[in-house]
């Protein structure tokens, strides 16, 4: 039993920190656990700020990883609105905004990622957007609706799965949309060239314009409003707003400041953490978007910044924090819902890992599974409006077993038999 007098403390109030005081609880603590959030809401989860809640098919309350009276009921010490300013792992001690000093038995940093910045003039006019935060979703929400309302243009900086996601929330209310991307395709970094043109011909045949092999150089504005856009092959592009949808970065600042292990920006960056997600620190853990893990099954450092990492990596951190022998391995797996296409996708193949890529199903019809294989073995596998497959996909995956591309891509041979 632990010691009814200990202390821990969750800095972060997304999903990951929320889930990791509810398995806290759930495991038997009964020491003090207390979570700092540096917004106001109660911890919500991120995907519904690009999908239903974005599209207005979700309720704000939806949004929420618990109902409020949870935390209360759970014991659970809440510090909405304030952000913690100051970590000292010598004295274990964490100070808030408001200069409230908070001492710890163990921490974890759940403090999540920020979107990147442009980098540009015209950043600070009126109609510049991020999405990161329910804030950001509320007033772009809004943004959407009227510029559907006044046949407005929406240009969103990056073909990444965000700037994706809004530009199909963004067609649904009736907006035009231009998306400038300096790679030749969509999610040319994820899904590499063999796949990332069949999101181009989605998005196109909903009436998106893509400007790929350019960047933004410029936001022009009129009397404090965005006119148009600029890239750096010299064309311009009409725009009533604009989204930056250049990728986040980890908001590593506090364990920076407190000494702790960090990964360079080149290499993904992040709080270093072992299998256990355990810092350089013995006494802070480290879970979610800021966490750059080293990951057993697929023996890389890795940071993964999705729901799915926020939503298992919380309560494996709890668990290793309450002294539980811990191995966090799960495979990376992320899903995406733009207009009729739904897919999940499971694994890691950055470009440069994989020799082939395999489909089995109908590309053409956007009904199918790609495999990338690296010698024969599945680093990873999307499925394309499939289901009920990411198991099978994930366990092609943990197998490492060398298989036969022909058999994977024969749709009458099934998946479970692969791996079995």
């Amino acid at each position: 039993m632990v010691d009814t007098h200990q202390t821990f403390v969750i800095v972060g109030g997304g999903l990951a920190g929320a889930k990791a005081a509810e398995t806290l609880r759930a495991e038997g603590f009964t020491g003090r656990v207390i979570l700092i959030c540096d917004e106001r809401d109660h911890p919500y989860e991120r995907p519904p700020l690009s999908k239903g809640y974005l599209l207005g098919k979700e309720e704000r309350d939806s949004v929420f990883v618990h109902e409020p009276a949870f935390y209360a009921q759970a014991r659970i010490e809440l510090h909405l609105g304030q952000p913690a300013v100051h970590l000292d792992p010598a004295g274990r001690t964490v100070r808030l905004g408001d200069g409230t000093l908070i001492a710890y038995d163990k921490l974890l940093l759940a403090t999540g990622a920020e979107p990147r910045r442009l980098d540009i003039p015209g950043t600070g006019l009126a109609g510049v957007h991020h999405l990161r935060r329910l804030a950001h979703a509320e007033r772009l929400r809004g943004v959407l609706a009227s510029l559907g309302r006044e046949n407005g243009h929406l240009v969103i900086a990056g073909a990444g799965w965000i700037g994706l996601e809004v530009a199909a929330a963004a067609r649904s209310y009736g907006a035009e949309v231009t998306i400038i991307e300096p790679e030749p395709t969509p999610l040319h970094g994820i899904l590499g060239p063999e796949l990332g043109a069949l999101f181009t011909d989605l998005h196109s045949e909903h009436g998106v314009r893509f400007h790929f092999g350019a960047r933004l150089t410029e936001i022009v504005g009129h009397d404090g409003m965005v006119v148009s856009v600029r890239t750096d092959d010299g064309e311009e592009h009409p725009a009533h707003d604009v989204l930056a949808a250049i990728g986040a970065a980890p908001r590593t600042a506090l364990a920076e400041q407190a000494g702790l292990d960090v990964v360079d920006r080149a290499d993904g960056g992040g709080i270093a953490v072992d299998a256990a997600l355990r810092t350089s620190d013995p006494y802070i853990h480290a879970a979610g978007d800021v966490a750059a893990a080293d990951h057993p099954l697929l023996d890389t450092r890795l940071r993964v910044e999705h729901w799915a990492n926020a939503l298992n990596g919380g309560p494996a951190a709890a668990r290793a924090m309450l002294g539980q022998d811990i191995s966090y391995d799960r495979v990376p797996y992320f899903f995406s819902d733009q207009y009729d296409l739904g897919m999940e996708y499971s694994g890691y193949a950055p470009p440069g890992s994989y020799d082939q890529v395999v489909c089995r199903g109908d590309v053409g019809k956007r009904e199918f599974i790609a495999f990338w294989l690296s010698e024969g073995r599945v680093l990873a596998g999307m499925n394309v409006n499939v289901w009920d497959v990411a198991e099978h996909i994930q366990q092609l995956i943990r197998s490492g077993a060398p298989l036969n591309p022909e058999e994977l891509a024969d749709p009458t041979i099934p998946l479970a038999s692969l791996h079995t």
